[in-house]
């Protein structure tokens, strides 16, 4: 499991816990009472509500799948507060029901830091779409 000491370190540790498929590892990022949004808009909150929205699809159709992130910044709102924004792209494999493909998102979090480590508090993640058209889109 990654500990996060830093509010940078998020993009990395979700990366590492979705990679290994570890949803003990991803749920550990998070605090106890963290409220987490989907792409899809599905709304949990706590630890368990997270890790078991996750579980299923990490046994199916995410399987097989990796995400990519990028750290694009992080803003201190107070002290031991941060907002991290980064970009997520996931590469869904054979798995998936619609067979292997991209799909790129912005993740929203807000962190807080506990003694020494950082935990996400609230986390959004969003799906690139056309506007227009509604189809999801790859950033460049």
């Amino acid at each position: 499991m990654t500990k996060m000491t830093k509010p940078e370190d998020l993009p990395g540790a979700f990366q590492a816990a979705w990679n290994g498929h570890d949803m003990v590892a991803l749920g550990s990022l998070f605090d106890p009472d963290a409220t987490f949004v989907n792409r899809f808009g599905h709304y949990v909150r706590s630890i368990e509500a997270i890790v078991a929205l996750h579980v299923p699809i990490h046994e199916t159709i995410y399987r097989d799948s990796t995400l990519q992130n990028e750290l694009i910044d992080v803003t201190p709102i107070a002290d031991g507060v941060a907002v991290v924004h980064f970009w997520s792209r996931l590469a869904a494999g054979a798995a998936h029901p619609a067979g292997p493909h991209l799909v790129d998102t912005l993740i929203l979090a807000v962190l807080t830091k506990q003694g020494e480590t950082w935990r996400i508090r609230a986390l959004e993640n969003v799906t690139l779409t056309n506007p227009r058209t509604g189809e999801a889109i790859l950033r460049d």
